[in-house]
């Protein structure tokens, strides 16, 4: 089967395998690969900040807090990031004018058209970024519920402050769990960013796309396309594989963290005691 589509794919003339490589490296084609491996940084990174905030938030004792977070998750999980990013780029048919004002002024310190402030690229980084961070929220606060409660006790009973205990005890152990699912929406991320074509963003499917609106060369400009995004994803599986490694070694803390590996025996001990006093 292997070995008919490989025949297929060499001796088919609809591939127009000259033109794919006429076209692979062309400035227009490597401008676009610049705009989405720009876009999937910039929206992870938004949505990295996001989730963590709306994780943290999500775990609160402060119910209010706990369920801002969990209707933020909720709502732009629910809603599907093309119709996010259509309702974003069209902001304006809701709110004309957006102002910003403090409550004793009667004139707004800052008012501009919407249109003005929602070019292209912010209704993309919006439409990504908030969609994004409604999924790693759930995946971080999924490794922090991962890490057993009796380590954050007993590094409190060794007298370390939450901050500490946090980075140094809690995340490195989180990490193991967060980072398989965060390398996948990473590359889920750099797919999804040629849904921004409809906004008229010069990405990478937009490039090939003004390119055989013109020549109608269709098939060969989408295969250009593929193997971008293909070599994108592939340097991305590897970083991924490797961090997993990283994280993948020693099941209780970050390899290569000098106060875990030197409090680990303390913790352990600590920990047992925390849970015979229960």
């Amino acid at each position: 089967m292997v070995l008919f589509i490989g025949r297929s794919m060499m001796t088919n003339p609809g591939y127009q395998w000259d033109v794919v490589f006429k076209y692979l490296t062309f400035h227009t084609v490597l401008k676009g690969l610049g705009w989405t491996l720009g876009l999937t940084a910039a929206a992870m990174s938004i949505g990295m900040v996001l989730g963590i905030v709306a994780a943290l938030m999500r775990q609160s004792s402060n119910p209010v807090l706990s369920v801002v977070a969990a209707t933020y998750i909720w709502l732009f999980r629910g809603v599907p990031l093309l119709v996010q990013l259509i309702f974003w780029y069209n902001l304006a048919a809701l709110y004309p004018q957006l102002e910003l004002g403090l409550p004793f002024l009667s004139e707004p310190i800052f008012s501009a058209p919407t249109n003005v402030i929602i070019t292209p690229l912010v209704a993309a980084l919006l439409g990504l970024g908030l969609n994004e961070g409604a999924y790693l929220a759930e995946i971080v606060r999924g490794g922090l519920l991962s890490v057993d409660p009796g380590q954050r006790e007993a590094a409190q009973s060794l007298g370390m402050t939450p901050g500490h205990t946090f980075r140094r005890i809690i995340l490195p152990q989180a990490m193991r769990v967060i980072v398989p699912p965060t390398g996948n929406e990473l590359i889920g991320m750099l797919k999804a960013t040629s849904l921004v074509s409809i906004l008229s963003l010069s990405e990478l499917l937009y490039s090939v796309q003004a390119i055989y609106g013109r020549t109608f060369e269709t098939i060969p400009l989408l295969i250009v396309a593929a193997i971008w995004y293909l070599v994108a994803a592939t340097v991305l599986s590897v970083g991924q594989s490797m961090l997993e490694s990283r994280y993948g070694r020693g099941h209780s803390f970050g390899h290569g963290d000098g106060l875990s590996l030197l409090l680990d025996p303390f913790l352990r001990t600590a920990s047992q005691v925390v849970r015979r006093r229960k």
